[in-house]
């Protein structure tokens, strides 16, 4: 029997010639991330272990952004300690304000992960980076101590799904309307441990922001990780965007690969999609909705705060504005985008509607600044879950969509169909 994409970079890492679903396997690992509020549990295991140095400087990397900048005093002393302990361990690849970004942004624009890598990471969306054809997972703090200490991590090879793509997105359609119509398809926990394998002739219409939001919400279906296959657009990323100077290896299922179940969507065929409270499994299209009253919108997150992401949301807010007594928050990914976004104007077209624009920080995300949720309070938001107090109070609701509809909800004050407010054929 083959193997899976996934399968085989596994195989490799831990110089076996083949695994199968469900064997325990201990593989090298290429990338160990940690952010804010990982790291420092990570440090204390790492200590406990009585760990004197990592494996690899060049192979770590610690990124301070769910907090940061620092929003209090509690935030300021996590930081201050990954800080410390990167300088005392001399971690290359450490960064904070001034060349900072959302982990899962930085990451692989630094160049850091390139295609039949082994990443894990202690933050539940490391999976983004199988959009550049690598395996990474997320994992508890502990797992990074160790693998911090020892460049080797444990896992039990994941059975997988293959997502067959086709056809083309249409107009103001998005990889966040992809991710979200398969997880309402198969439900928060329909691949639970299981690889989510992307592949099929729509791949290649897929922009590579497209592919790390689709990939950063594997894990909302419960999957281990998302990974597509590498073709040329992967390539340009890695080689013109990022100049990633290590190695790559490129893998590809085997014909006769193993899969649990195969998913065929065609995206000519997608429309815009909204996660409504409280589980992005709770899906309904532009089209199904009545009228839903917001109070904040919020376009960003290591979900979509890429170019692409401001560029539809720019379309949208050009001309027009926030309506009266609505928040609308817009936060670029990382400091590059930022500067894009600054050079090709998309951020005096956002303060001249009626935005603010934020410096890179997870903040709102899981309600951690920037953003905060009161009381009764409903939010469209760019980010990855909805749960319960995810921004905020309990009884707050946030509903997940893409940029284009939190753009054109910030517009009208209520859940928007982007074309609305602007009509166009073709993707911007």
């Amino acid at each position: 029997m083959g193997m899976t994409m996934t399968q085989k970079i596994l195989a490799k890492h831990a110089g076996l010639e083949t695994v199968k679903a469900g064997q325990l396997i201990e593989a090298n690992l290429d990338l160990v991330l940690g952010n804010d509020i990982t790291t420092p549990v990570a440090i204390k295991s790492f200590d406990l272990m009585k760990a004197r140095k990592v494996f690899d400087t060049e192979k770590i990397a610690i990124v301070p952004d769910h907090f940061a900048p620092n929003k209090d005093i509690q935030s300021a002393e996590q930081c201050r300690e990954i800080r410390e302990f990167s300088k005392d361990k001399a971690i290359t690849n450490y960064f904070e304000l001034g060349e900072m970004g959302i982990e899962h942004g930085l990451i692989p624009e630094k160049g850091l992960v390139v295609p039949g890598d082994v990443v894990i990471g202690a933050d539940s969306h490391t999976c983004t980076y199988g959009a550049l054809g690598a395996f990474s997972t997320g994992i508890g703090s502990t797992d990074m101590a160790a693998g911090m200490a020892t460049g080797k991590g444990w896992f039990k090879v994941p059975t997988a799904i293959k997502i067959e793509l086709t056809g083309a997105l249409q107009g103001w359609v998005s990889g966040k309307d992809v991710i979200l119509e398969i997880i309402g398809k198969i439900g928060v926990d329909g691949a639970r441990y299981k690889s989510m394998e992307f592949v099929g002739e729509g791949v290649k219409s897929l922009s590579m922001d497209d592919r790390f939001t689709i990939a950063n919400m594997a894990i909302e279906a419960g999957a281990k990780n998302g990974i597509f296959q590498v073709d040329e657009k992967t390539i340009d990323y890695i080689t013109n965007y990022s100049k990633a100077t290590k190695p790559h290896t490129i893998y590809a299922a085997d014909e006769d690969a193993e899969y649990e179940s195969v998913i065929s969507i065609n995206l000519s065929e997608l429309t815009s999609t909204i996660a409504f409270p409280h589980l992005p499994e709770n899906t309904k299209k532009i089209g199904e909705i009545e009228a839903v009253k917001v109070d904040q919108v919020v376009i960003g997150s290591c979900t979509n705060g890429r170019l692409q992401d401001l560029r539809e949301s720019a379309a949208i807010f050009k001309g027009n504005k926030v309506a009266k007594g609505i928040r609308a928050i817009v936060i670029p990914v990382t400091q590059r985008v930022y500067l894009e976004a600054l050079r090709e104007g998309l951020i005096e077209i956002f303060i001249e509607a009626g935005a603010i624009v934020s410096t890179p920080t997870c903040g709102p995300c899981l309600g951690g600044h920037m953003g905060v949720l009161g009381k009764g309070e409903r939010a469209i938001a760019t980010t990855n879950r909805n749960f319960v107090g995810r921004m905020g109070h309990i009884d707050s609701e946030v509903y997940l969509a893409s940029p284009a509809v939190a753009a054109a909800s910030a517009i009208t004050g209520y859940i928007e169909n982007p074309q609305n407010i602007v009509r166009k054929e073709s993707r911007i």
